[in-house]
C-alpha cells in the first residue's frame, strides 16, 4: 500500500474484485459497498440473511479501517507515522499497539529477506510515479539519501511502547505492509458483527472468508502488460490473495519503465519480476513478501515460497513467462494463454 493524495484506482476494482460465479442461494442476501480509502478504492462484499445487519457490519468495518489508515498514513501530518518521521534522530515516539504490531511485522519481513523489504525506503523522497507529472531524482540525490535507508535503525521498545528512528532524515513508509493489516482489521470487524461470508478488495489486495452463493470467491488477477485482460483467476474461501507489480504506479522516461517498488539497496526501482501474487491463510505469511520478491527476483522468490509452508504464489518473470507454485495450481485458472 502506498498512500496517494486524491488518486483512486477504480480500474483495480474492475480486475481484482469479485467475479460472479456459482448457483443462487435465495436465503443469502448480498450487500456491496465501495469507498475511497488509503489512496485506493476499497470494496466490501458481504452475504447473510439480514440486509440491515449486512449494512451495519460494513459500516463498522469501514470505520475501523479508516481509524487505522489515519494512524499509519505518512502523508497526514497528524498521523503517528508522521510524528515518528519528524522525531527521527531526536527522540522516541509513543505508538498505539496496532502500529507497533505493523512495525514489528515489517522488521520480521526485513530480517527474513535480508533487507529486500524495508519501510525506511520512505527516506528516498525524490521519486514521483505519476505518468502526467513524473519525477526521477538525480543520482547524487539518491546517493545522499541512501544511507538513511536501513531498517535496523528503527528501534522498537515494546515495553515502553515507543518507536525511534535513529538517523535524522530517515523516514518510514508503511505502504508495503500496512494496507493488508488494515484490510484484515476490516475482516475482523465484519466477523465481530456476525458476518461469515465476505470479501474485502483493496486495490489488488484481497481478504476473503466463507463463500459467495455457496462457492469459493473468485479473484481476478490483472495481466501486468495487458490492462484490459486478466492473467487468471484464483479461488479462495479464507485468507489472503495479495498482488504486487511494476504496473500499478509507473512512468516511462527515455524508453525505460520506472515503477514504485524501490530496491532499498540501490534506491532505484526493482529489476525483478513483473508481477507477484501470494496466497495464504495467515497474514504474516504474505504481508510484505510480494514486495520483497519483486526486489529479490524470481529464483529467490520461488525458494521463499517453497520454504514457507502455507504460502503459495505465482510470478510473472521479466520475459513474461508464468510460474505457479504446485499448491496453487489447483486453485488458479489461467485466463490468457501463453503467458
Amino acid at each position: 500500500m502506498t498512500y496517494l493524495r486524491n488518486r483512486y484506482w477504480p480500474i483495480a476494482l474492475a480486475w481484482l474484485a469479485l467475479l460472479a460465479a456459482g448457483c443462487h442461494v435465495p436465503e443469502r442476501l448480498q450487500h456491496r459497498d465501495g469507498r475511497p480509502l488509503m489512496g485506493t478504492w476499497v470494496e466490501i462484499v458481504v452475504e447473510g440473511a439480514d440486509a440491515g445487519d449486512l449494512r451495519r457490519a460494513t459500516d463498522a468495518a469501514y470505520r475501523e479501517m479508516t481509524r487505522l489508515s489515519d494512524m499509519m498514513n505518512h502523508y497526514d501530518p497528524n498521523s503517528v507515522v508522521s510524528a515518528i518521521n519528524r522525531a527521527a534522530g531526536a527522540q522516541p515516539v509513543a505508538v498505539p499497539p496496532e502500529l507497533m504490531t505493523v512495525l514489528r511485522m515489517a522488521q520480521d519481513v526485513s530480517q527474513r529477506t535480508g533487507g529486500a523489504f524495508d519501510i525506511t525506503v520512505g527516506s528516498l523522497t525524490g521519486w514521483r510515479f505519476r505518468p502526467d507529472d513524473p519525477r526521477r531524482p538525480a543520482p547524487d540525490s539518491i546517493e545522499a539519501q541512501l544511507p538513511n535507508v536501513d531498517w535496523r535503525r528503527l528501534r522498537l521498545d515494546a515495553a515502553a511502547g515507543t518507536a525511534y528512528l535513529e538517523r535524522r532524515g530517515a523516514r518510514i513508509d508503511l505502504g508495503g505492509i500496512a494496507k493488508l493489516y488494515i484490510l484484515d482489521a476490516g475482516r475482523r470487524a465484519l466477523a465481530a458483527h456476525g458476518i461469515e461470508h465476505a470479501m474485502i478488495n483493496g486495490g489488488g489486495d484481497v481478504v476473503v472468508m466463507g463463500t459467495t452463493r455457496g462457492r469459493p470467491w473468485r479473484i481476478g488477477i490483472r495481466h501486468p502488460r495487458a490492462p484490459q485482460q486478466l492473467l487468471g483467476v484464483v479461488e479462495a474461501t479464507s485468507g489472503f490473495v495479495v498482488s504486487s507489480g511494476d504496473y500499478e504506479r509507473y512512468f516511462v522516461m527515455d524508453g525505460k519503465r520506472y515503477h514504485h517498488i524501490l530496491d532499498p539497496r540501490t534506491g532505484y526501482p526493482a529489476q525483478g519480476p513483473r508481477h507477484v501474487t501470494l496466497v495464504a491463510e495467515k497474514l504474516e505469511f504474505v504481508n510484505g513478501y510480494g514486495t520483497a520478491i519483486m526486489v529479490l527476483g524470481t529464483a529467490t522468490g520461488k525458494k521463499l515460497v517453497a520454504d514457507s509452508p502455507g504460502l503459495e504464489g505465482l510470478i510473472v518473470n521479466g520475459d513474461g513467462s508464468l510460474w505457479v507454485s504446485p499448491g496453487l495450481s489447483a486453485h488458479f485458472t489461467p485466463a490468457v494463454p501463453g503467458n
